[in-house]
């Protein structure tokens, strides 16, 4: 635990996670400047201790070991033995370091940013009261608190006492019976890992799709990948009544208690345990918005600096602004934001590119790890339509040597959203084994605005999954 010596600091950053740490050293960088972060739980913040490290550490073996099965000479060795849970546990345990935070903060205080332990919430203009102490900012407070779970109003859910996305990335034990109850981001990604770890799972959504921002196909194919594996999935879906009258708080990770019910619909269905992946509302209801006219609990407004309208030393960055709520996105906005207080600071004028935040305006990146991974940027068909773009599709499944060569029995499909008037790629999805890593070519893309005709110069490396930018330009071959 560290404290600082001073109550004075050039920035102050409440909230601890990977956005506010990049305001925070952002803003400082090579300059005599001084930062500090206030957390009240883990410096490292939602991303590093329970959702996107955890997250990914439990699905990877599952990954691996569908790979595996998949490939001649190594499907051999493995059959049809399961995963090592204790051992998926503990590598898992390795990323998040057993939510001890000490690395973290020794991060921060190699790059000359303190770190205050406590609640921080603003008590007027440039204070922040952390806990009875008052920390005053010479040129800026950053909000970078994040969001926090919603659980639905649902009778009985709440007294249920269900796993959110923090207890099923922190599991100590897996459940023999799952309900997930929702079809987005985490509900899909939650449904893979408890699939693989051995779980028996029921998704009740409640849309008539999964991924429902996604394009169609990958909604589709994501729902079959995961039926294929084992899951039940329950569309339109309206769940009615909770009971599990034998509840514990046994804490994180953990199953509540005994047995629950689910009445959805005319059905009535048992689990061990209940996951809520219903969505995410902003951590705000308790930061001090309405010591300077904001709304507390709602969504912090920012401009392209991510500034706060009508209050030029707040900022707002990451998911509390409801922009984007991806932690990439977030830590980009933390760049922007601490490069715009470092200008301000030094007096030198906000002219370039790298001053204003306009990436999370159509050419937001995005991997869902399912049991398909579905790498998407830009717009979608649907979206770039409503905004009366002149739409061209170009689609092919995914078949090239390199994705033969990947595994057996590979299968996938790429989408490319065109300008047609502007012959510019304007969104792009690919879903199938591994296909994140072709997701940072088509944001160059997007973000370039570069042409299908410069594209057929852009020559794909033989034999990789890469190819499948050739096929899609050959597509629209005349």
């Amino acid at each position: 635990m560290t404290s600082a010596s001073t109550d004075e600091f050039d920035v102050i950053v409440i909230g601890g996670g990977p956005v506010g740490e990049n305001a925070a050293s952002y803003a400082i960088a090579g300059s005599d400047r001084t930062a500090v972060i206030v957390e009240h739980q883990l410096v490292g913040g939602e991303c590093s201790y329970w959702a996107c490290m955890p997250s990914k550490a439990l699905l990877r073996p599952g990954q691996v070991l569908d790979a595996a099965r998949n490939m001649p000479g190594v499907e051999e060795l493995v059959g049809d033995k399961p995963l090592d849970v204790p051992a998926v546990l503990a590598r898992r345990d390795s990323f998040t370091h057993a939510l001890d935070d000490s690395s973290q903060v020794d991060w921060a205080e190699s790059e000359g940013i303190s770190v205050v332990r406590g609640h921080g919430r603003i008590s007027g203009e440039k204070t922040v009261d952390v806990d009875g102490r008052t920390l005053t900012a010479r040129h800026a407070i950053v909000l970078a608190t994040g969001t926090t779970a919603s659980i639905p109003g649902t009778p009985g859910l709440r007294e249920a006492l269900p796993w959110t996305s923090r207890d099923a990335t922190n599991m100590h034990e897996v459940p023999t019976r799952v309900a997930v109850i929702g079809g987005g981001v985490v509900a899909s990604e939650s449904a893979t890992w408890l699939l693989s770890l051995g779980a028996e799972v029921t998704m009740l959504v409640r849309g008539g799709s999964l991924l429902s921002n996604a394009e169609p196909f990958a909604s589709e194919l994501v729902a079959d990948a995961l039926r294929a594996r084992g899951a039940r999935i329950v569309f339109h879906a309206d769940v009615t009544n909770v009971s599990r009258p034998d509840v514990n708080d046994t804490g994180i990770g953990r199953i509540h208690g005994g047995p629950a019910e689910l009445t959805v619909g005319g059905e009535t269905i048992t689990v061990d345990e209940i996951v809520v992946a219903a969505g995410r509302k902003p951590t705000s209801g308790d930061v001090g918005l309405s010591a300077v006219g904001l709304e507390d609990g709602a969504t912090v407004e920012v401009d392209y600096h991510l500034q706060v309208p009508g209050i030029p030393w707040l900022y707002a960055v990451g998911d509390v602004n409801g922009r984007a709520q991806l932690t990439h996105m977030g830590k980009y906005q933390g760049r922007v934001a601490g490069d715009v207080i470092a200008a301000r600071a030094d007096g030198t004028p906000l002219d370039g590119k790298r001053f204003s935040a306009t990436a999370d305006h159509g050419q937001i990146p995005q991997v869902v790890f399912t049991a398909l991974e579905v790498a998407s940027v830009g717009q979608t068909e649907k979206n770039a339509r409503d905004a009366g773009i002149d739409v061209e599709i170009l689609g092919v499944d995914i078949a090239v040597a390199g994705s033969s060569l990947q595994q057996d029995n590979f299968s996938g499909h790429a989408q490319l959203v065109v300008d047609r008037a502007k012959d510019i790629v304007v969104g792009a999805t690919f879903v199938g084994p591994g296909v994140a890593e072709l997701v940072h070519a088509a944001t160059v893309a997007v973000v370039g605005k570069v042409t299908l005709d410069d594209l057929w110069h852009a020559v794909p490396s033989y034999p990789t999954v890469s190819e499948v930018w050739l096929r899609l330009l050959e597509s629209r071959r005349t």
